[in-house]
């Protein structure tokens, strides 16, 4: 298996989690929005992985955390309900 595979199992792990069980679910099942979502975050993980993401600047990202919050952020403004990160 390649390595960017797991990323992409990675970051649809992380998607799923956070989607979770909300009162929303009865409106919108989690499949759904996760659907709605995954193809954003597959197309971001895949452009880390080549080296072609960027956070603003000129150089790609390094983080494979940064990555994911990029992937997760992109797929909230393409419309996926995936809830925020609870502050700590």
């Amino acid at each position: 298996m390649g390595w960017h595979k797991q990323e992409i199992r990675l970051a649809r792990k992380v998607l799923l989690r956070k989607i979770g069980n909300r009162e929303e679910d009865r409106i919108m099942p989690a499949k759904k929005a996760a659907s709605s979502g995954r193809g954003k975050v597959e197309k971001v993980m895949r452009e880390y992985q080549e080296g072609s993401l960027k956070s603003g600047g000129k150089k790609p990202v390094r983080s494979r955390k940064q990555a994911v919050a990029i992937a997760l952020s992109e797929a909230r403004q393409s419309g996926a309900r995936i809830p925020r990160k609870k502050g700590s």
